[in-house]
This record gives C-alpha cells, sequence and structure tokens, in this order.
C-alpha cells in the first residue's frame, strides 16, 4: 500500500494533536524519573517538537505553521469544553463531581498555560529550525533539529511552569518554580537528543515516493 503525501502529513497532524492533547490532560500527575519529579506529559510532548522539525525539514515552514494554529484552535476548543462540563450541575446519581471538579480544574489552568506557551516556543522553533537550516545549508539536520528544540524547549517549560503554578500555593514562589525548571528542562533535552534518529527516520518516510506523489505541499 502506497501512502500519499497528504495522508503521511494527516498520520503526523493526527499525532501531534493527540500527543498535545494528551500532554495537557493528563499531565497534572506528577512522577518520580531518576529521583526527580516530573509531569507524566513529558512522555507526550516532546513528539510534538520531534514532528515539526520533521515537517519543516521536508516541507517547509508553511505546513508546520499552519499546522500549528490549528492546534491552538484544538487546545481552545478543548479548554471552553472543559470550563462548560465544569460549570454545568452534576445529576443525583453522579457521585464524583467534586474529583472531576479538582482534577478538570487543574487542567484547565495548564491548558491555558499550555496554549501561550505552546505558541511562543513553536513559533520560536519554527523559526530556529529555519534559521539554522540556512546556516548549515540544508546540512547537519541533527544540528538544527536539537538547537531549536533545547532552546524553544527552555522558552516552553520557563512559561508554562509560571503561569500553571506560580502561587499555586505559597510554595510556589519563582525560586521554586526555577527549581522545577530546571530538572524538568534537562528531562526535555534529553528526549531532544534521544529522539534525534528518530528525526532522521521521518525525514525520510516523508521524502519517499515524494517526488512520484501527486499530492505537493508548497512552502
Amino acid at each position: 500500500m502506497t501512502i500519499s503525501t497528504s495522508q503521511k502529513l494527516s498520520i503526523l497532524s493526527s499525532v501531534f494533536v493527540a500527543a498535545l492533547v494528551a500532554a495537557n490532560l493528563l499531565g497534572t500527575k506528577i512522577t518520580t524519573i531518576l529521583g526527580v519529579s516530573v509531569s507524566v506529559g513529558i512522555f507526550a510532548y516532546p513528539i510534538t517538537f520531534l514532528i515539526t522539525d520533521s515537517i519543516e525539514e521536508v516541507f517547509g515552514k508553511k505546513p508546520v505553521t499552519h499546522l500549528m494554529y490549528g492546534s491552538m484552535i484544538a487546545l481552545m476548543v478543548i479548554l471552553i469544553i472543559t470550563a462548560i462540563s465544569i460549570i454545568l450541575p452534576p445529576a443525583g446519581r453522579y457521585d464524583h463531581n467534586e474529583a472531576y471538579t479538582t482534577v478538570f480544574t487543574s487542567s484547565l489552568r495548564m491548558t491555558v498555560a499550555s496554549i501561550i506557551s505552546f505558541f511562543l516556543s513553536q513559533t520560536h522553533d519554527i523559526w530556529a529550525f529555519s534559521f539554522w537550516k540556512k546556516k548549515t545549508k540544508g546540512k547537519y539536520l541533527w544540528i538544527r533539529n536539537n538547537l531549536s528544540t533545547i532552546v524553544s524547549q527552555l522558552l516552553d517549560t520557563t512559561i508554562f511552569m509560571f503561569i500553571a503554578f506560580f502561587h499555586m500555593t505559597p510554595k510556589f514562589d519563582a525560586v521554586f518554580i526555577f527549581s522545577l525548571i530546571i530538572p524538568y528542562w534537562l528531562f526535555k533535552v534529553a528526549f531532544a537528543i534521544i529522539d534525534t534518529p528518530l528525526v532522521y527516520g521521518l525525514v525520510a518516510w516523508l521524502k519517499h515516493g515524494q517526488h512520484n506523489s501527486k499530492n505537493t505541499i508548497t512552502q
């Protein structure tokens, strides 16, 4: 079975949105990895940078910018639906409204934080990837993938943490927030380095059969 260019982009776009939504809805849970407390969203969110870098490498800035704006709309739709779901009164037989409200109210604030941090970090990532591609004259994919992602992840983590958690309780002051940002960002850096072979694999997959495809993507 031959997969067209448009089908490949649809698959990656679906995975992108799924990872973004999963990071937001599941990210309120904290786990411990190597002695460091991190959100379980750390397993989903790095996938978004992997996908955007792969798409931009093959097709340029235009399609990946469209994907970013489409994903922002998806997050805003989720935000509105979540807010309505929290506000609506529970049925008499529903016994878990307090837990439901607690969990999804946290997700609501995280979604707002995610929309803002996502837009700023992805905008930087798209720009930085293009900048480094020009500097390296289209060579050394691993350099532009990692340099753009590492800085973008720092922006994303810092903006997200402050909006989502600053003064959530007296404990969450600026010093404590930064103590969370650094190890969390370092985990993201590790993921970015580890997923480098995946970027090469995705780029090869996107390029395969591209010249024979009837579907073309304009930059």
